[in-house]
């Protein structure tokens, strides 16, 4: 059996519009959702770059079985690794979706 998931492009939409839109993809029946992680956007016209852990409770504070998670997270270059545990422990302690 295959899945079809969301792809939330944080480099082109603010963290407002991304929880709507994962909503919108719950509600029309896909099973996941994976939030771009960039520190910076691509090119200067996508102009958004929301911190992807924050994104992540927002929408699953928003959602009811969307499981969620990120396109890619480097815990070594870009950010702390104890950043990175932190922050998955922060949002894992609520509505958990496996």
């Amino acid at each position: 059996m295959f899945e079809i998931g969301y792809t939330l492009s944080s480099e082109e939409f603010g963290p407002r519009d991304l929880v709507r839109f994962a909503q919108r993809a719950e509600e029309t029946g896909f099973s996941f959702a994976l939030v771009s992680d960039h520190f910076h956007p691509w090119i200067d016209a996508q102009g958004e770059s929301p911190f992807v852990w924050s994104v992540i409770g927002g929408v699953a504070q928003a959602t009811e079985g969307l499981r969620l998670g990120t396109g890619v997270t480097c815990p070594l270059i870009r950010i702390h690794p104890g950043l990175v545990a932190q922050a998955d422990s922060s949002w894992a302690s609520g509505p958990v979706r496996t």
